[in-house]
């Protein structure tokens, strides 16, 4: 059994809320008064049923976050979809590897850093909102990058994607901040998709079709992990695991 940690205080209550929920809760919560007061009980029974859907789409467990060596904790719960190497990383100068994660409706929104080190930038672009599943999304769709710098000096992109009905990309964190892996720092309203752009020798253990989760899935390790790695078999160590 791998050990853990907590990024982030824990919860103080069984059923944790994200914050940018509050408003849509509320605003469902509201509508269900109003048509009990006035006696409509079929729209009264929907917007109930819409402010309990809400309340399950914004949840926010906590989990417990892998510390291992140069592991890198995937950003988004959901499916990976993409899992390959680029020539030309569009967010940081150089070739890189690149997964995706997309995540449906079903799927806990709440996005969490990667790794650990510093935020240098925040790059917010606008665009278009095709189905963000397609590959093309990636870039022509709304996106915030978050670029993180690793405390083993090496660049790191985190980008957002908005899709066809996620049209509200949030993010808690700001530029200097100095972060750890499995950190909240956002999520994108109602399905989407979170991409990673690592270091080109970053060594992925996942493939497309992969479920994985927030915060506790490992989906890689960064480069100075493969040479622990090559130092613990050349002493008879055991090899780090790729899974947890």
């Amino acid at each position: 059994m791998g050990r853990f940690f907590r990024a982030d205080p824990l919860s103080r209550s069984a059923f944790a809320i994200a914050e940018p929920g509050y408003p849509f809760i509320a605003a469902a919560g509201f509508a269900t008064l109003v048509f009990a007061l006035v006696e409509i009980a079929s729209l009264a029974i929907v917007c109930l049923a819409a402010t309990f859907f809400i309340c399950w789409f914004f949840r926010d467990p906590d989990r417990p976050i892998p510390a291992e060596p140069a592991a890198v904790i995937s950003a988004a719960d959901g499916k990976v979809v993409s899992v390959r190497p680029m020539e030309q990383n569009p967010f940081i100068k150089g070739r890189c590897l690149q997964i995706g994660v997309f995540m449906n409706i079903f799927n806990v929104h709440v996005n969490r850093i990667p790794c650990p080190g510093k935020i240098t930038e925040i790059r917010y672009a606008t665009g278009s909102f095709m189905a963000a599943s397609q590959g093309a999304a990636s870039t022509k769709n709304e996106h915030n990058a978050v670029i993180i710098k690793t405390r083993g000096g090496f660049e790191v992109a985190v980008v957002q994607i908005a899709g066809m009905i996620a049209r509200r990309i949030i993010c808690t964190s700001a530029e200097g901040q100095e972060v750890s892996a499995g950190e909240r720092f956002g999520m994108i309203c109602f399905g989407s998709r979170v991409d990673l752009y690592l270091p080109e020798n970053t060594r992925p253990v996942v493939s497309p079709g992969d479920k994985v989760k927030a915060g506790t899935s490992i989906i890689g390790y960064l480069p100075d992990c493969d040479e622990k790695l090559q130092n613990a078999k050349a002493g008879g160590h055991t090899h780090i695991s790729g899974h947890i």
